[in-house]
């Protein structure tokens, strides 16, 4: 081939000059041809550095740093399948009373009244929870101005809203709890105020995802509840340690992915460890924090200086479920835009 591309270059120069030869002055040597067949017998200089440039392998940098591939978020949809086959066969097994130990089903049997009504006053300011932050994030998605500064980004913005969400959850939990209308009572409700503004951009994913991963998420938290409930009752109770490590992975994760879009490999892979790492994790918090709260309810003394505090056992529940419905609605929306 090479030799033909340097014939087919040489012959307009030379053609009508060969052509008017006669054959005996054609049979002579030629010093051009020699030189034409000295090229095309040398080593190839332009060949060499394009394959060398062809076969380098990347380095560490280009490839977390180049275009993620199509299976990155496998892994991480992996573990919540695999964590969700445990959890389905979990409740199967605790479901029809295979457990050796008593559950916190056979507890109720003997608790006094006073634990039930600690336990229904857990879920009652649960529900109310839920019910005042999405009421505070449909205000705030109604107001332009309001929902102009929950929607901004960068670094004070976030820093701003964690601010708001720890401190805020920090007051309403150091204040002594006291039956009837409080200052406690007062602290919770503009908590779940703050935490609905900060929400509320979710909004803009529309009504039908909402409304699907709210039934998504009744779902799971109820599948949880069942077993953290048939389960003997102290067996999630060990995993306070575990979670708390998971907890700082997924966190650091998070703040990661706000400099690491998930465009990248790296930001893939992180983006896919706070999603679907996130997810699994607080469905463990949610059985964690659903046996401690019953433990604390059997064992707190029903005469006693400090009383029960019911809001703060239900804001540990309560960030459990708002952390698995943001996830939901993450995982949703991501596959909508797919379509």
């Amino acid at each position: 081939m090479l030799l033909r591309l340097a014939l087919s270059a040489a012959r307009p120069a030379g053609s009508l000059k060969i052509l008017a030869q006669s054959p005996a002055q054609l049979l002579r040597p030629n010093p051009n041809l020699s030189v034409v067949r000295t090229y095309a017998r040398g080593p190839v200089r332009t060949r060499a550095p394009v394959e060398q440039q062809q076969l380098r392998t990347p380095s560490l940098k280009e490839k977390l740093m180049g275009p993620p591939s199509a299976n990155a978020y496998s892994m991480g949809k992996g573990a919540a399948a695999g964590a969700a086959a445990v959890g389905l066969g979990a409740l199967c097994y605790y479901g029809v009373g295979l457990g050796k130990h008593t559950s916190i089903a056979d507890n109720a049997i003997m608790w006094p009244q006073y634990v039930r009504d600690r336990i229904q006053s857990t879920y009652a300011f649960f529900g109310g929870s839920c019910v005042l932050t999405a009421a505070a994030a449909a205000a705030v998605f109604r107001s332009h101005r309001l929902l102009e500064l929950a929607s901004r980004g960068g670094i004070v913005a976030t820093i701003a809203s964690l601010a708001l969400v720890i401190g805020s959850g920090a007051v309403a939990r150091s204040i002594e709890y006291q039956p009837g209308l409080g200052a406690k009572h007062l602290a919770w409700a503009v908590h779940c105020a703050i935490l609905g503004a900060v929400i509320a951009p979710l909004c803009f994913v529309g009504g039908p995802i909402l409304t699907r991963a709210a039934l998504y998420t009744g779902g799971i938290v109820g599948g949880l509840s069942t077993i953290a409930a048939c389960a003997p009752s102290d067996k999630f109770l060990f995993m306070g340690g575990p979670l708390a490590i998971g907890l700082g992975v997924v966190f650091a994760s998070s703040l990661a992915s706000m400099w690491l879009p998930p465009t990248t490999a790296l930001g893939a892979g992180l983006a896919s460890m706070s999603l679907y790492g996130g997810l699994v994790l607080f469905s463990g918090f949610l059985l964690y924090d659903t046996q401690r709260m019953v433990r604390r309810a059997e064992v707190h003394p029903q005469y006693s200086y400090t009383p029960f505090d019911p809001i703060n056992a239900s804001m540990s529940i309560y960030m459990d479920v708002l952390n698995i419905f943001i996830r939901i609605v993450t995982i949703l929306s991501g596959g909508q835009r797919r379509k």
